[in-house]
């Protein structure tokens, strides 16, 4: 069996696109495999109209019921049904969006349960946007099914909060519910696995069934109708006598240059690229860079020769724990462009609704070896999917929260909500490097944090960076404004290395903490207050409140040089210490340093210069199609 086609993801437009043409009837009759009269209602409905005004006219009594919204309501011209109550890992939802001519106004959820053959209600348990725009508290659905997708639709019944009932009849578009783009891309040296087979490695669930199972369908059973870019192949590298190192600097060239190339695109695009090793070295397995382009695309790099290649000794198949590793960190990457936390991260951040940190989860958010009984006991019980929080996530949370950095659960909660024990054990400070704590105008903040430890008695702890560790919250709070979460331009994910801390030994890191994928969250004049919280053996460690204020400027040019600062290619490029590929940020900083008394002048010295230190690698891509 394959996962070219499975009952559960068949949506009858197949069996209507085939040549009639020459078609012999052949009278003996043989079994059918999968019955293709099973059509599922699960997918995506549209409804579309011109802008219209109400029309008075003349009613014959009272009506409580109407066809269609009125008054204002008629403005909207776009709405989106998502209909989940079928085919692979149903969540038994429904949600929805409605646009006007500018875009999006709001988005709803409904939980749904089944009331009669075709036909479903539940309540609108969520909201978001322009709530004013669909008042309405419950959803009743009536489902028609056909072989023929023009027939299929779904009617449905909007009443409750105290608005007139309304029926809206949506037309099916889709059997997914979101479409994405992937592009595979490989280094020379490096090895691409973009598929296995599911009982390669005999460590596996006893009901998994056995099949060949890709990339592209593990998202496409998450709801997403995935294809592949043109140009997927080997890429060689462009610097002679370049090692198979990676710096984030070259990462992050090769997916800025890369991206620059692309036609404007839809905003679920993604490239995947397979490469050797980082400069970190075998530790790393992946790295995620977000905010790669104007329509908010990632890049995703995979090191193939990390520990990812290198099985526990006296593994039963070596080779298929190899590839098998290699594809799900590959998946594991591609859902934190989905916006997925790690399954022990889902009270951080920014939640779309609340939901519980699941350590035990068997999902691909999950590390193997950090669940009880390690990475053999994970994969026993892992059927290569994502659990169902991450799939109702993915197929129904609004679009907008793609993007994090919303955080006003802090401004109410601060981290008093987070459901973990705190951790006594450990000390969290930050600190920056100023007089005062009192921070020039333009230059980019740099927070230096220590891990301390306070237990007493030495202590077994990561050696990863501080500020890689997926367990690192860090929120930024301006005067009178809502607070922010600092998202990195780049996430890691790398193996488990362990150090030993002695008492009241420590643990340094700096972070650029002025920009991010929000862009600069520092940028104005004004008092920050900046603290963190990172999650060690479990518990959380709170630090210090860091109250910081950026100075306004002092000159014109400083306030001339702004506008040529804040931009997301020179956060990007100072975040991972350089670039030799992206001109405008190279400009940018060239004209800071002739400002020679302004600090920033000499950190935009140390980014031009970094990269000249060592040799460097550019992607050779004039040979690939970039055609849109």
């Amino acid at each position: 069996m394959t996962a070219d086609f499975d009952p559960a993801d068949f949506d009858g437009d197949s069996a209507l696109d085939t040549d009639m043409a020459g078609f012999d009837i052949d009278p003996k009759l043989r079994p059918v495999r999968h019955l293709p009269l099973l059509v599922q209602a699960s997918g995506r409905y549209n409804f579309v109209r011109s802008p219209r005004f109400p029309m008075p006219r003349a009613l014959p009594g009272a009506v409580d019921r109407f066809d269609d919204d009125i008054n204002a309501l008629t403005l909207y011209t776009r709405e989106e049904l998502r209909l989940d109550v079928d085919g692979r890992y149903p969540q038994m939802t429904v949600s929805g969006t409605r646009a006007g001519p500018l875009g999006p106004v709001v988005s709803w959820v409904a939980a749904l349960t089944r009331t009669g053959a075709n036909h479903y209600s539940g309540q609108i348990w969520f909201k978001d946007g322009q709530v004013g725009a669909i008042p309405h508290t419950q959803i009743s659905l009536k489902v028609t099914k056909s072989l023929l997708a023009a027939q299929r639709k779904v009617e449905a019944t909007f009443s409750g909060g105290g608005a007139a009932s309304f029926v809206r009849t949506y037309i099916f578009s889709s059997a997914s519910f979101r479409s994405a783009e992937f592009e595979y891309d490989t280094v020379a040296g490096a090895t691409r696995v973009t598929e296995i087979g599911t009982h390669d490695h005999p460590n596996h669930p006893a009901t998994m069934a056995s099949e060949t199972l890709s990339l592209d369908t593990v998202y496409r059973r998450a709801g997403f109708n995935v294809s592949d870019a043109p140009g997927n192949g080997a890429i060689p590298l462009g610097a002679a006598g370049a090692d198979q190192r990676w710096t984030d600097q070259e990462m992050h060239d090769a997916m800025q240059i890369y991206w620059s190339r692309f036609a404007d695109k839809p905003q679920w695009s993604l490239w995947v690229l397979f490469a050797s090793l980082h400069v970190q070295g075998s530790s790393l397995g992946g790295i995620m860079f977000d905010d790669i382009g104007s329509n908010h695309r990632q890049g995703t790099a995979i090191f193939t020769d990390a520990f990812i290649a290198h099985p526990p000794a006296g593994d039963a198949d070596p080779d298929a724990w190899v590839r098998r590793m290699r594809f799900w960190t590959a998946a594991h990457e591609v859902g934190h462009a989905f916006n997925l936390a790690h399954s022990w991260q889902k009270s951080l951040g920014t939640p779309w609704i609340p939901l519980a940190d699941d350590p035990e989860a068997r999902s691909f958010m999950n590390y193997p070896y950090a669940v009880a009984g390690g990475q053999a006991a994970f994969f026993a019980d892992f059927d290569f999917r994502f659990s169902d929080p991450e799939l109702l996530f993915m197929r129904h949370g609004p679009e907008r929260f793609v993007q994090m950095g919303n955080a006003d659960w802090f401004d109410q909660h601060g981290f008093s909500q987070v459901a973990l024990d705190p951790n006594e054990e450990f000390g969290l400070t930050l600190s920056v490097n100023a007089r005062d704590n009192r921070l020039p105008y333009l230059l980019p903040p740099v927070v230096e944090m220590a891990l301390v430890n306070r237990s007493g008695r030495p202590k077994l702890a990561s050696a990863a960076r501080l500020s890689e560790r997926a367990g690192l919250t860090l929120i930024i709070s301006k005067d009178g404004r809502p607070a922010r979460q600092w998202s990195p331009y780049s996430r890691h994910c790398g193996e488990t290395l362990e150090i030993i801390l002695g008492q009241g030994e420590a643990l340094y890191d700096s972070v650029l903490v002025g920009a991010g994928r929000n862009g600069w969250d520092m940028a104005e004049p004004g008092r920050y207050t900046i603290q963190a919280m990172l999650v060690v053996d479990g518990r959380a460690v709170i630090s210090n409140p860091l109250e910081v204020k950026v100075e306004p400027p002092e000159s014109r040019e400083e306030e001339r040089l702004a506008q040529d600062i804040f931009t997301p290619e020179v956060g990007q490029v100072l975040a991972v210490n350089g670039t030799r590929g992206v001109q405008s940020a190279v400009d940018a900083l060239r004209a800071a340093t002739r400002m020679r008394q302004h600090p920033l002048a000499r950190q935009a010295a140390i980014a031009l210069a970094g990269p000249l230190a060592d040799e460097y690698k550019l992607l050779r891509l004039c040979c690939k199609n970039r055609e849109a």
